[in-house]
C-alpha cells in the first residue's frame, strides 16, 4: 500500500498546521480533524490510507479512537501512527495494544515522521 492521504487527528491546531505543512511539502494530500467525532466523520468521508493520531485529546482520547477505529471492519487496516507528547514506555506499550502501528513522540521529528511513512508502503 503506497500512502498518499493522510488524517491528522490533534486538538491543537499549531501541531495539525506543522504536521499538515510537513507533510503536503512532502507530497502528501492531508485533512485534519480535531476530535474524536470530526475524524470519525471523516473517515467516512476521506478513507485516508493512514491516521496521525494526538492521545490527549478532549472527549474520546486517542487510545480510545484508535482502539474504536482497529475494530471497525470497514476502517481496520487503517494504519495509525500515534503522535503524542505522553513519552513513557508504558503509554507506547498501550497504544499498540489499541492498535497503533506505530508511536512517535512530540515535537514530531520530520525525517523519523517520514521514515515510518515510508516504512508502510
Amino acid at each position: 500500500m503506497v500512502v498518499r492521504k493522510i488524517l491528522i487527528v490533534d486538538d491543537s491546531k499549531t501541531e495539525a498546521l506543522l504536521l499538515t505543512d510537513m507533510l503536503k511539502s512532502n507530497g502528501y494530500f492531508v485533512s485534519s480533524a480535531q476530535d474524536a467525532d470530526h475524524a470519525l466523520a471523516l473517515l467516512a468521508i476521506e478513507k485516508p490510507e493512514l491516521i496521525l493520531m494526538d492521545v490527549v485529546m478532549p472527549g474520546r482520547n486517542g487510545f480510545q479512537l484508535t482502539r474504536a477505529i482497529s475494530r471497525m471492519p470497514e476502517y481496520a487496516e487503517i494504519p495509525i501512527i500515534l503522535c503524542s507528547s505522553k513519552s513513557l514506555e508504558t503509554d507506547k506499550v498501550w497504544g499498540l495494544r489499541q492498535g497503533a502501528r506505530d508511536y512517535i513522540t512530540k515535537p514530531v521529528d520530520a525525517l523519523e515522521l517520514l521514515a515510518k511513512i515510508k516504512a508502510l508502503d
